[in-house]
């Protein structure tokens, strides 16, 4: 499996005022405000702390404009396949293609840990976000009944092939 990337300092990736790096312990109270403007039943920091010290498939990352961070995502890689866990961009920020930035950023880093496939759930109503996988080669494998635990709501599964991705998907997603 790759080695996660390491992002320094004066090496961050910028995109149009926004910068990747990975998340760090202190980073939580940012990423619970923007998890919390996310979505009905968000985490907890005690869940985030966890992912960042106890789950060693974890990768977390934010995304800041300046010091605030607007977005984070987070995907576990077990072997050969990461799964995207959480995905978020404040609202504050929306409309402007950063959750497409965010998702990119995922990708490529799931490619450099060696990872040949990718997988989420997604509501079955959240045509917005369905319609932002898609780009990324994205589709629809199965359904898991009652997943939401707010309001029982249907999760569609969806897959890619990074592999196939590489060449084609993410060059056009951009």
């Amino acid at each position: 499996m790759g080695q996660r990337p390491e992002y320094d300092e004066d090496e961050r990736e910028a995109f149009g005022g926004v910068e990747f790096r990975p998340m760090r312990l202190e980073d939580i109270p940012g990423v619970l405000e923007v998890e919390h403007a996310s979505f009905t039943v968000p985490w907890t920091m005690d869940a985030f702390r966890n992912e960042l010290t106890q789950n060693h498939f974890a990768k977390y990352t934010v995304m800041l404009h300046g010091d605030r961070i607007i977005g984070y995502s987070g995907m576990w890689t077990v072997v050969d396949e990461a799964h995207i866990t959480n995905i978020a961009v404040h609202p504050d920020f929306r409309g402007q293609k950063l959750g497409e930035r965010l998702l990119r950023e995922m990708v490529v880093q799931a490619m450099a840990y060696g990872m040949e496939a990718m997988t989420l759930e997604v509501r079955v109503s959240n045509h917005i976000a369905q319609r932002l996988y898609a780009k990324f080669g994205f589709r629809g494998a199965g359904v898991r009944k009652g997943y939401y635990s707010d309001n029982k709501e249907d999760a569609l599964i969806m897959w890619t092939d990074l592999k196939a991705l590489a060449g084609s998907s993410l060059q056009q997603a951009e």
